[in-house]
């Protein structure tokens, strides 16, 4: 089964982590491929067949596509994304295309997706089984939803296969945010939730382990010394969590002593990271990105951060307690931490509690939280692919 996997990043990197993850869950029993169109990131995609399309972002006001690259005009380059894509499917001629979101989301890029899909039904492009991946919690429409969701439903049920929905159902379930969930007619599968293990028992507990004792000896970290990890996802929101995080800091070591590490995300504007380097003080570190955020987690004895599907769902595969701070232009994470903290050692933060003396407050009493094993099923990438090749065996 030759798979390929189309993601299309905007704005953060959740989307493009999720789907590596899933890409590297089929890669260890199928030839994986990934289509990506974004801006640049320090993401590794490790030894991943790729195929970079001219990047696409969203503008500053966030209501519409720019080209990443300047000089470049919007219609130049989705005149040759779809025409790249087009040839791909010709050449390499998949024998399975997962779409990472579409059509729940990104129809923007109806423009090289309708054709390509469209190809693939009326027989002019090979023959090939396409399926669709999403999150457990859309970002719900404001206005025009009952349109969005109809074209989404007729999309799904003429063009697709079937739906991985990477969430586990006694958590949420997608009709909690999809109100036609019940007009799609192609199977509907819960994968659980995605996280970096691809081992496919769900997590390593002895890797885990091992990757805390390691990281925190390359660090030199005392017994007694705590480490916490704060952290933004790509960085373009979330910087008064770091802030704040740089100015309760010192009330915490005055306390007991401990260390503060904080990853930036690699799209935080040059100027947030003069300013955070203005605010440390001794034991606090920055850097913009790690590829290794799952052994920090493993390592620390708490986690301030956002409240992102991957993030989240590194928090509780490390079992570390954990202060989470979601974006507020959706109910998206606040309604994924609100599930979550019954099973977990997850704490919302306000916008109230970043004041230095509330937020030491909070952060000293999760540091005397235990690690914990969440209640949540975590084997969201191994299950995909597990199904995946269930449908494809059955379509052949």
């Amino acid at each position: 089964m030759k798979v390929v996997c189309y993601c299309q990043h905007v704005l953060g990197i959740g989307h493009l982590q999720r789907s590596l993850a899933i890409c590297r869950a089929l890669a260890l029993r199928h030839p994986t491929s990934l289509i990506l169109g974004g801006p640049a990131t320090s993401v590794d995609t490790g030894s991943l067949p790729l195929l970079q399309l001219p990047g696409l972002r969203m503008d500053e006001e966030f209501s519409g596509l720019i080209p990443c690259e300047e000089g470049r005009s919007l219609e130049e380059v989705k005149a040759a994304r779809q025409s790249m894509l087009l040839d791909y499917f010709r050449r390499e001629r998949p024998d399975l295309l997962l779409t990472e979101l579409y059509p729940f989301g990104r129809k923007a890029f109806r423009f090289e997706l309708a054709p390509l899909l469209d190809g693939i039904s009326n027989g002019s492009l090979p023959r090939c089984l396409c399926c669709c991946s999403v999150r457990d919690i859309l970002v719900e429409k404001v206005e025009g939803r009952e349109k969005f969701e109809g074209w989404t439903t007729a999309t799904l049920n003429s063009r697709f296969a079937g739906v991985l929905v990477h969430a586990d159902p006694r958590v949420v379930t997608l009709d909690e945010t999809f109100g036609r969930l019940a007009e799609i007619n192609i199977p509907l599968h819960y994968t659980g939730y995605v996280t970096g293990d691809v081992s496919g028992d769900g997590g390593d507990e002895s890797g885990s382990d091992g990757s805390r004792q390691r990281l925190r000896q390359q660090l030199a970290l005392a017994p007694a010394e705590q480490l916490i990890v704060a952290s933004i996802g790509g960085g373009t929101v979330g910087h008064a969590l770091l802030t704040a995080a740089c100015q309760a800091f010192p009330l915490i070591r005055q306390r007991h002593p401990a260390r503060l590490q904080i990853f930036t995300g690699p799209y935080c504007p040059e100027s947030e990271l003069t300013e955070l380097a203005r605010l440390t003080t001794p034991g606090i570190t920055v850097e913009r990105y790690t590829g290794h955020l799952a052994d920090w987690l493993a390592a620390a004895d708490l986690s301030l951060s956002m409240a992102g599907y991957n993030t989240v769902m590194n928090l509780l595969q490390a079992g570390v307690p954990a202060l989470v701070y979601p974006f507020t232009q959706n109910r998206e994470q606040a309604m994924r931490i609100e599930r979550l903290a019954a099973k977990s050692a997850l704490l919302a933060l306000g916008e109230g509690d970043l004041a230095p003396e509330r937020l030491a407050g909070l952060m000293l009493a999760q540091l005397r939280r235990e690690r914990y094993r969440p209640a949540v099923d975590l084997d969201g990438a191994a299950e995909s692919c597990r199904q995946l090749e269930r449908w494809y065996e059955a379509w052949q």
